[in-house]
């Protein structure tokens, strides 16, 4: 990590231990629809910790049999961000990774690259007191590898001097779409990857 110039980090899961928070608020959200649709949100979810919570909630409506209309969309979207944004700023730290960006966000590009809305992620990193660790910050709807290129283009990095941080397959697929090298923080929700994935993998950031 510290030999790279730029590195694009995940929040829920890479920053913050906020993964199963979000399980819990989906299944919550869509309980009344009974265990069946549960447990197939919770799956899906947790194998797609990289996808925007506005390309979730239509597809978990449908599932419900509920409409999904832009206005039903919108509703279940902020009964969402309600429950979830003051449980992710108390969740824990992923360890290592408070102390990592503190010491080097001066000497390395660091950027946040989430599936959290891009107003919803600036208001938590603020009260976090730790935007200005971040040269740029990529929410939802942004795609991930669109912000990756982006990013590179705007501040003259070559890919090969960059690397994404993430828990996800969204987050690798982010990261071959950009043809940037990927490192996997390593959850009991991502073995599927763990399994499937040949690169480097790590279980924190207390080394570095």
């Amino acid at each position: 990590m510290k030999e790279r110039s730029v590195l694009f980090w995940d929040f829920d899961g890479v920053i913050k231990e906020s993964v199963e928070i979000k399980s819990h608020a989906y299944v919550a959200l869509f309980a009344q629809f009974g265990e069946k649709v549960v447990a197939q949100i919770r799956s899906h979810h947790e194998a797609h910790g990289g996808m925007s919570r506005f390309e979730k909630i239509p597809l978990y409506l449908s599932w419900s049999g509920q409409s999904s209309d832009a206005a039903e969309v919108a509703r279940y979207c902020l009964r969402f961000a309600h429950t979830v944004r003051e449980r992710v700023i108390d969740s824990p730290w992923v360890p290592g990774a408070r102390e990592y960006l503190e010491q080097n966000h001066s000497r390395q590009c660091c950027v946040v690259l989430t599936a959290t809305p891009q107003e919803e992620i600036e208001g938590i990193l603020a009260v976090l007191q730790i935007a200005s660790w971040f040269r740029e910050v990529h929410g939802a709807p942004t795609p991930k590898a669109q912000a990756i290129a982006a990013t590179l283009s705007r501040w003259q990095y070559p890919a090969s001097k960059a690397l994404v941080i993430g828990d996800s397959w969204s987050d690798y697929e982010a990261a071959r779409g950009a043809r940037v090298d990927f490192l996997l923080r390593r959850t009991p929700a991502n073995t599927d990857l763990q399994r499937t994935y040949p690169g480097p993998q790590c279980e924190n950031f207390i080394d570095g």
